[in-house]
């Protein structure tokens, strides 16, 4: 288990009352809010962030593994933590944490990113911009965000438009917008799982149908995204 003595960065949020459900609790799109702002904290702290699109060059996010044990609710103050985890091939692995007043931990997420060229949506060797103080090129965690799988039975399938809301800096969907719209799925069929696995396949654009179908396979519920016959993401909850 991560301990917060292992993590480079920290930054304290307090959960407002528009980022919970009707129960209370914090969506989990909402914890993928936190955990990428301090992600642009901690780049920005190193000049490995923001300033990178002055050279033509941005950061996409891969997967994400979130590890949930005791969301928080409204009111509640809590810290994330985050980590560089080393680099393997083309990708960078991060690792976040969150904990309440008492440290005890309330999530955990591996998350693994690409560096591309702007322009010609090339990838580029992680270790060209990460100060190797903070991204070890030589180390790399045992716990990897995995790929999703597409099996099971199709039980449900519903289309939706990208609208302006759902874009982020790059004009491109937002990460945690894909996680909000799995998991409108999931609540409203009562499905609660403390673990969710995602994929970023491809980018999506404002105005495109997004099609995404459900799939259930023992205790598992597989999402595919697609936009016609381009798949841009894959998720699991588990």
């Amino acid at each position: 288990m991560s301990h917060a003595a292992t993590f480079q960065f920290e930054k304290d949020f307090e959960i407002g009352s528009f980022q919970v459900h009707p129960s209370g609790k914090i969506r989990l799109s909402c914890v993928a809010d936190l955990f990428q702002e301090s992600s642009w904290g901690h780049a920005d702290s190193a000049d490995f962030g923001r300033n990178l699109m002055e050279n033509g060059q941005m950061w996409v996010l891969s997967r994400m593994d979130f590890h949930c044990f005791d969301l928080p609710s409204w009111g509640d103050h809590v810290k994330v933590y985050t980590a560089g985890r080393g680099v393997e091939k083309l990708f960078a692995f991060r690792e976040f944490m969150m904990t309440d007043g008492e440290d005890n931990i309330l999530a955990l997420c591996m998350t693994s990113y690409l560096l591309l060229n702007i322009e010609s949506k090339r990838p580029m060797r992680p270790e060209q911009v990460l100060p190797s103080q903070l991204f070890d090129p030589l180390e790399k965690p045992d716990w990897q965000a995995a790929k999703v799988k597409v099996e099971g039975e199709l039980i449900a399938s519903e289309k939706l438009t990208v609208r302006y809301s759902d874009l982020d800096l790059y004009d491109h969907v937002n990460n945690t917008s894909y996680i909000l719209w799995v998991e409108n799925i999931l609540k409203e069929r009562n499905i609660e799982k403390d673990k969710f696995l995602i994929n970023f396949q491809a980018e999506c654009l404002l105005g495109e149908v997004v099609e995404i179908n459900l799939y259930h396979k023992e205790d598992r519920f597989i999402f595919q995204g697609l936009v016609g016959d381009k798949l841009v993401f894959l998720a699991e909850a588990y």
